[in-house]
């Protein structure tokens, strides 16, 4: 089995963060979407990351259908629920992925009024996440689950972004903060990106191209010195 991928791709990392949970061996090939081979094209329909060739050889494209065919082929990491409870999975899960892009262009802001502008389209969905959340220490009690996986990219590059640049897109939210916490705490997150995820990432998002790369430095030293005051996956 192999996944093709762009490195910072967040789609890609739900892919294989379900393939590291369920400890499904695979490869991982990395492409550039600026220069996208032909091969690549002729097996991805919406010329788009992830693309997961299973063992018998097939090409499936969108994370959606990836993960969902990962769930009904090997052990399921909920196996007990109900179809509602699949249902209402699925549907806290695609909250998740439809702002994977939101949390990227929030991350690319070339200033500190687009950050908050952008910010706030995720902290709804964040907001919502809060509201739903129970005691945990996983979305569906004591055993992580598809939601849990859909998730884990958010807030994973939340951890990493708020490490960096002391911006914390979780901001006030304590069970969110204590889910976040849960789910980075062992080294899933880790498994399911590059070793160099974190330079890669940094250097797209944390440049100086953005505000979060440029703009939180220019802010402390006006902080410190107030005379001095004078832009995806």
């Amino acid at each position: 089995m192999k996944v093709i991928s762009f490195k910072i791709c967040p789609f890609v990392q739900r892919v294989t963060a379900l393939l590291e949970a369920k400890d499904i061996p695979y490869q991982i090939e990395f492409i550039s979407l600026s220069e996208k081979p032909e091969w690549f094209l002729d097996i991805s329909p919406n010329g788009q990351v992830p693309v997961l060739i299973t063992d018998e050889g097939r090409a499936l494209f969108e994370s959606d259908a990836i993960v969902e065919y990962l769930e009904e082929v090997y052990p399921a990491l909920q196996p007990d629920l109900s179809a509602e409870d699949r249902a209402i999975n699925r549907a806290w899960s695609y909250l998740a992925s439809k702002n994977y892009l939101v949390q990227c262009g929030a991350q690319r802001s070339p200033d500190q009024v687009a950050l908050q502008e952008r910010s706030a389209r995720l902290g709804q969905a964040f907001d919502r996440m809060e509201a739903q959340l129970g005691e945990g220490p996983y979305f569906g009690g004591e055993t992580m689950g598809m939601v849990d996986i859909a998730w884990l990219p958010l807030l994973h590059r939340a951890d990493i972004v708020f490490r960096h640049s002391g911006y914390d897109f979780v901001g006030e939210r304590p069970r969110l903060k204590a889910w976040q916490t849960r789910l980075l705490r062992d080294d899933l997150a880790a498994r399911s990106v590059a070793p160099d995820f974190v330079d890669a990432f940094s250097a797209f998002y944390l440049s100086d191209d953005t505000f979060l790369g440029r703009g939180q430095r220019a802010e402390r030293r006006c902080v410190d010195r107030p005379s001095a005051a004078g832009s995806c996956c």
